[in-house]
């Protein structure tokens, strides 16, 4: 079982090198590593470099995350796909948990593990555990989706195209929730995989894209229900965010996915 891990890199000179280290120093044999940076001039073109033949570089002006992605997704070989930002890590052993996960879970398309928040230095902040993902419960904002813990069978990405370029903000819950409109079965593991670095410089720690994001969240919405967002599903979120805190709560997750 081969892996491709794209990272997209835009002058994040001063995380980078933690996370391609986080990345190569896994124990995994088969592994296809891609950096795709558009036009860093922070210094983050030098730290690419200083790695030589250990990644593939693709140095190419892109319009934007969810189009750079494509372009290193476009030269992966791998039977297993998955992205980590620029600032963000993989857990030691991530990679041997992930296959093992796929070669027992035959009918999975999806995989998502577990992980932590952490902040600009990297103290701890938070645990993530992600939910199971179905359309209906993520439109209605009843999913937590964690990016850097989840990986899809190749197949899927290359049946749903791709990202939508278009997308600014949340390109990578639009492509989960692509691969779950086209029927891919989405399964949860209680394995730690990866770290997710909040700092303002980031979209999430920011917050300097809500309204951007707002739109994206309807237009996905409609996606998702084939109809537009109307008065009640207010109350709608509401009560499906409450069944998700009842049925799946987090240290419930961990515990019976590690059981399984």
């Amino acid at each position: 079982m081969k892996i491709s891990i794209i990272t997209i890199s835009f002058n994040q000179a001063e995380y980078l090198k933690k996370c391609i280290d986080s990345i190569l120093s896994q124990k995994f044999k088969d592994l296809e590593y891609i950096v795709v940076d558009p036009g860093s001039n922070d210094g983050s073109r030098e730290i690419i470099e200083s790695y030589g033949d250990q990644l593939i570089k693709v140095f190419e002006k892109d319009s934007g995350a969810a189009d750079g992605l494509n372009k290193g997704f476009s030269r992966a070989t791998g039977d297993i796909f998955g992205f980590i930002n620029s600032d963000d890590e993989l857990l030691p052993g991530a990679l041997e948990k992930v296959a093992h996960a796929f070669r027992t879970n035959s009918r999975a398309g999806v995989i998502s593990g577990c992980g932590y928040f952490v902040d600009a230095s990297g103290a701890f902040l938070k645990s993530i555990t992600p939910s199971q993902l179905t359309p209906w419960r993520y439109a209605h904002g009843a999913v937590s989706v964690f990016q850097q813990g989840t990986f899809f069978r190749s197949e899927w990405f290359r049946k749903v195209g791709g990202f939508n370029v278009e997308n600014r903000t949340c390109w990578d819950g639009e492509l989960f929730l692509d691969m779950a409109l086209a029927g891919a079965h989405f399964k949860t593991i209680g394995e730690e995989l990866a770290i997710f670095r909040l700092h303002d410089a980031s979209i999430t720690g920011s917050g300097r894209l809500n309204e951007l994001y707002a739109r994206d969240a309807d237009r996905l919405f409609c996606s998702a229900l084939k109809r537009p967002r109307s008065a009640r599903d207010r109350y709608i979120d509401i009560l499906a965010r409450l069944r998700k805190w009842l049925f799946e709560p987090s240290w419930l997750i961990r515990r019976m996915a590690r059981l399984r």
